[in-house]
Parts: structure tokens; C-alpha cells; sequence
């Protein structure tokens, strides 16, 4: 039998418009939700994808919605044109405030734009049992979108600590790639 969830659908291209206006929708709900329904949509669109895909296409496909993400969210919600420091702080300040998580510059090159920054209490992974693997490729993607916003420069970012490999906190490491 065919699943009817899994038929191809046509979609919009994303842009930041595509979010609508969430505080007049939601109203009396307002703009926050647990946590858990994030994740419940995160893990099982990554498992329809994997189940679809394999693994690694799915992690592929996760990690290119993330750089989507952050290049759209560094656009519209983000200074560009802040010098690095300014930056930096107005990043950590936003992802605070919008509960994603706690980022810290851990290691930044100005010569060749390497980057190693750590997400706390991260959105994605905070809390999930410890399946020694790494999960946040979506975050991969967000950072490197955010980075090449601000920057110019295409960034190529991965996940060394995870929260699910038995860390606490996600530790990632970017690179310049072109």
C-alpha cells in the first residue's frame, strides 16, 4: 500500500517572508514551544529522509536546510555589516535569547577565517541519551550559512562533540573552503 505521506509535493521556495507573521496567528499561544515538538519534527523528518535516502543523503540533505537556515536567519536577523566582535556578541545574544542555545568563540584565525565554537544547552541534542555519534548536521549547516553571510567566504563546518557522543556541549570546527 502507498503511503500518502510520503508523495511528492511541490513547495515555494523558502524565503524569509515563507514564516508569516507568528505573532498574529498565534495569538493567544504566542511564539514559543517545547522543545520536544521541535525535536519530534527534527528526528522524524531525519528518519523518513534516512529510511528514503541512507544516512549519509540524509545527513546531506539536513546539513543544506541548516545552511539555508543560516543564511536566511543571518540576513534577517543579524548585522551584517558589524565588525567581528559586534558580531559575535549580537550572534551569542540573538541564539540566547531565541532559546537555541549558548555559543561560545572557543578558537577564531583571522588569516584563514578557522573557526571552533561550542554550542551549550544546544536546541538540537542537550539531553538526548549518548549513542556515541554526533547529530547536529543540521547546526553544521546553520553556522556555515551564518559564517558565509557575514563573511563572503564559503565555510565547510562539522560537529567534533556532541552531546549524543557524551559531551556537554557541541563543539564544532569550520574551515574556508573557497
Amino acid at each position: 500500500m502507498e503511503n500518502i505521506f510520503l508523495k511528492k509535493s511541490t513547495h515555494n521556495k523558502f524565503s524569509w517572508d515563507s514564516l508569516g507573521d507568528i505573532k498574529e496567528g498565534r495569538g493567544d499561544l504566542g511564539e514559543e514551544m517545547p522543545v520536544l515538538v521541535y525535536r519530534l519534527m527534527q528526528y522524524t523528518m531525519l528518519d523518513v529522509l534516512t529510511h528514503a535516502h541512507g544516512v549519509d543523503m540524509a545527513n546531506d540533505h539536513f546539513r543544506d536546510a541548516g545552511y539555508l537556515a543560516g543564511t536566511e536567519f543571518a540576513k534577517n536577523a543579524l548585522d551584517l555589516k558589524a565588525d567581528f566582535d559586534a558580531f559575535l556578541a549580537q550572534l551569542q545574544k540573538t541564539l540566547l535569547n531565541l532559546k537555541v542555545g549558548i555559543l561560545r568563540m572557543e578558537a577564531f584565525d583571522p588569516e584563514t577565517g578557522a573557526v571552533v565554537l561550542t554550542v551549550g544547552q544546544d536546541l538540537d541534542c542537550s539531553g538526548l541519551p549518548i549513542t556515541n555519534e554526533n547529530v547536529c548536521t543540521y547546526d553544521e549547516g546553520f553556522i556555515a550559512g551564518i559564517l558565509e553571510a557575514y563573511t563572503g567566504k564559503r565555510y565547510k563546518v562539522r560537529e567534533v562533540d556532541c552531546w549524543a557522543s557524551g559531551d556537554r556541549v557541541c563543539r564544532f570546527s569550520g574551515e574556508v573552503v573557497g
